[in-house]
């Protein structure tokens, strides 16, 4: 691992547990084993930093919807294929992604904001227009407003990185099932009406 990539890291873990704003170049550098200087010489701000951290993870998430979408699948296939393909990115990107989903109003750099936000942007339009395909091919409920459910299905998601424990019993793949029935199946068991018995 070079330096930069060890400075990126200890970071993460940083933010992660402390938060963007708590954590200084002096933790950064301690945690690394080098002097502040030694950061600085990489990074101009703790912003720079996150930015690192952020758009590779937007962009991995960007770039696997899109083959989602240009495949031959079902939009019901693909759907569960986005959810896994989201909350993936927590394993073994965890920190990254928890980082990634709590901190980016942190960025203050607008040339690097503006290319997050537009990455961002295209995602949610991807996952908006994977929706309006279900509803035109009638496997999802047209009365719905895409947008809503889009957003609704993301922010079940994102809120992984706020309970999730990659040490405990729940897998991803276990969480991925889970929100794959909940929002194709629902969560209300249907049951059949049992006929009422003849009287002899």
């Amino acid at each position: 691992m070079s330096r930069r990539q060890d400075i990126i890291r200890r970071a993460t873990e940083l933010f992660e547990r402390k938060g963007v704003s708590s954590t200084s170049f002096e933790d950064i550098a301690k945690a690394v084993g080098i002097k502040r200087e030694g950061v600085y010489y990489y990074f101009k701000s703790r912003a720079d930093i996150l930015m690192e951290i952020i758009l590779p993870e937007s962009s991995t998430l960007l770039m696997s919807l899109k083959n989602i979408l240009r495949t031959t699948m079902t939009p019901r296939e693909k759907l569960e294929a986005a959810i896994e393909s989201h909350l993936a990115r927590f394993n073994p990107s965890y920190l990254e992604m928890s980082v990634a989903l709590q901190e980016s109003h942190v960025v203050k750099n607008e040339e690097r904001l503006a290319e997050l936000r537009s990455t961002w942007q295209n995602y949610s339009d991807l996952w908006v227009a994977l929706i309006r395909e279900g509803q035109a091919n009638g496997d999802f409920r047209a009365e719905l407003d895409p947008k809503a459910a889009a957003f609704g299905i993301l922010g079940m998601c994102n809120w992984v990185s706020r309970w999730y424990d990659p040490r405990g019993p729940l897998t991803i793949r276990d969480i991925t099932k889970t929100f794959s029935v909940l929002v194709s199946e629902g969560l209300v068991e249907e049951r059949v009406a049992q006929e009422p018995a003849l009287n002899e």
